[in-house]
């Protein structure tokens, strides 16, 4: 299930960057109290550029805490 979840999000997220860009819901626009600045759609590019090169590491840390797991129910 871990490569299908994986490629639902990253396809979910690149479906919903036009209607993101288009709401500007989540946008904070200076200036403000706080001085400060945040792009939702920006953010979710950033997501998307983390998470397919991150996805593999994150799916071999899971296969070895498995059979980590596995090794230790055995021996119990």
């Amino acid at each position: 299930m871990y490569p299908t979840g994986i490629s639902s999000e990253v396809g979910l997220i690149y479906i919903a960057l036009q209607f993101i860009k288009a709401s500007e819901k989540y946008c904070i626009r200076m200036p403000n109290k706080w001085n400060y600045s945040f792009d939702y759609f920006y953010a979710s590019i950033l997501v998307l550029l983390v998470y397919v090169p991150g996805s593999p590491h994150m799916y071999t840390y899971m296969l070895g805490q498995r059979k980590k797991a596995l090794a230790n129910s055995k021996t119990a």
